[in-house]
């Protein structure tokens, strides 16, 4: 039997016997919904693609310095309007703390038309413009007006339409991107899955076109480090606050602090692997 049949067999009777398809026969054959291959996926990619448990309401609904740590090792998903799905785990993040954090868009509790997703249920997409063209994508979390910044994911599945989608938001042609150059940055991120103005206040335990689902093997709070954030200027105390989440030695991160990482390693705290 042509050994393409024989894998359908195979992944035919194992289905009749579990809800779970197996990683082997979904590897061997990956597909989109219209039949063609799907896009190229990287050598770090070990999760199931298929019928993984989505993340829930519950896994949201926790205070932000929590959800931006929990954030960490959870893989963000995107369906693209082909049927191509882009699959990310999320590497870095910022917690934003609402009305009392000087760096915050809801600063002193002031809700607006733009960001009214950071005062709603957790789990609701934040999508704001900066330079009047990129985006980047923040999830709501507990606490009034607070909400996580997504800054950096390791790509995993689609890689090939990542560069597609990152190649239309470049002004000139340029080298090829390497893997670890997708998404390392907040707006980078957004370009690469494809996420715009249309996504703002969206539900990520909801919506078809995005969501979350577990991550394997989740870091412990030794291969975290955690550091100032980025590109707040000068806001008093909140500048110099620890409230940017990493995992160390990771190389998808976009800013590494290596004093921190180096007060760390004084501290005998091991490195992630």
């Amino acid at each position: 039997m042509p050994r393409k049949r024989k894998l359908l067999a195979q992944l035919s009777a194992l289905q009749s016997n579990s809800s779970f398809p197996p990683c082997d026969a979904l590897e061997n054959l990956r597909a989109t919904p219209d039949g063609n291959p799907s896009p190229k996926s990287s050598k770090y990619f070990t999760v199931e693609k298929k019928n993984s448990a989505q993340l829930e309401a519950d896994f949201f609904n926790q205070p932000c310095v929590s959800l931006a740590k929990s954030f960490l090792g959870q893989i963000l998903v995107r369906r693209l309007p082909d049927g191509r799905e882009l699959w990310g785990r999320i590497v870095e993040t910022e917690a934003y703390l609402g009305g009392e954090d000087e760096a915050s868009h809801s600063k002193g509790g002031k809700q607006t038309q733009r960001n009214a997703a950071m005062f709603m249920k957790p789990g609701t997409l934040y999508v704001y413009q900066i330079y009047g063209i990129h985006f980047c994508v923040n999830v709501s979390s507990q606490g009034e007006g607070a909400a996580v910044l997504l800054r950096s994911l390791e790509p995993l599945q689609g890689l090939d339409a990542m560069r597609e989608l990152r190649s239309t938001g470049r002004k000139a042609p340029s080298k090829l991107l390497k893997d670890w150059q997708l998404c390392n940055g907040p707006s980078k991120l957004c370009q690469a899955f494809g996420i715009d103005k249309a996504f703002d206040q969206r539900d990520l335990t909801q919506d078809a076109a995005i969501w979350m689902v577990p991550g394997h093997d989740l870091p412990g709070e030794q291969d975290v480090v955690a550091t100032t954030r980025i590109g707040i200027g000068n806001r008093g105390e909140w500048t110099e606050k620890p409230l940017r989440f990493y995992l160390r030695g990771n190389k998808f991160v976009s800013v590494v602090d290596k004093k921190r990482e180096r007060e760390m390693a004084a501290m005998g705290q091991g490195s992630c692997s």
